[in-house]
């Protein structure tokens, strides 16, 4: 036996044909995708604005994208409300590496747009910024201004703090096992000595290590960390 065809729907489709129309085929989506900067799509979640803390995917999302950094670091250092005419001009001195007075119209255009129209209503929408699209003025959120956000900016000549601890460590277990057992050079100074050179060695990393971090959290300096590592 073979299959079961509905006739009204052979039918329906058959005169639609006939009649030359379109068979159009629609899919329903509870999200809408609004076009970022650099031409990804991302995902606005219906336009509710989030009540609780920034999860680790928000924050993730939103340091993505650079405007959103640049514009998050000015936030938390000014430490106010700021207006957007001012917002979108550090933003687009940071990106085009000139001072705030040389911002030409163009270039403030072009960042006050896409922060107005997209990037600041997401971010209020996530709970990060409250922005008053009325007025112009935005701020951080409570939320927001609790994260403390850094960027571990990494050039081609440098070496990640995990790699330099991984070092350090196998060259003071070297160290401690050379004294151990007595091999020379090590056997010259005493074992005190060699044990405050260890301690040494890992309270200075540590504390060059907690500044480096501090220099390289947004809304720290004046210009975002991205910009000074350049």
């Amino acid at each position: 036996m073979g299959p079961v065809v509905e006739p009204n729907r052979v039918r329906t489709t058959a005169a639609n044909r006939r009649r030359g129309a379109p068979i159009v085929s629609k899919a329903v989506s509870t999200q809408s995708e609004v076009a970022d900067d650099e031409g990804s799509t991302a995902t606005a979640p219906g336009g509710e604005t989030s009540t609780g803390p920034v999860s680790t995917d928000e924050a993730f999302e939103l340091l993505s994208n650079q405007r959103r950094r640049y514009t998050l670091h000015h936030l938390k250092h000014n430490g106010e409300a700021v207006e957007l005419g001012e917002l979108s001009e550090h933003v687009a001195s940071w990106e085009n590496g000139t001072a705030v007075r040389n911002v030409d119209a163009a270039q403030r255009k072009r960042v006050y747009t896409s922060l107005q129209s997209h990037h600041l209503p997401k971010m209020d929408e996530q709970g990060v910024v409250e922005y008053d699209e009325r007025a112009g003025v935005v701020e951080l959120t409570e939320e927001a201004g609790e994260l403390d956000i850094y960027l571990e900016v990494v050039s081609g000549r440098d070496v990640p703090w995990s790699q330099y601890y991984l070092a350090l460590s196998a060259v003071n277990a070297a160290i401690v096992a050379a004294v151990a057992v007595g091999a020379w050079p090590f056997s010259i100074l005493p074992d005190i000595a060699w044990a405050a050179f260890v301690v040494t060695t890992m309270v200075v990393s540590a504390a060059v290590h907690i500044y480096h971090d501090t220099s390289m959290r947004l809304g720290t300096n004046a210009k975002p960390p991205e910009i000074r590592e350049r």
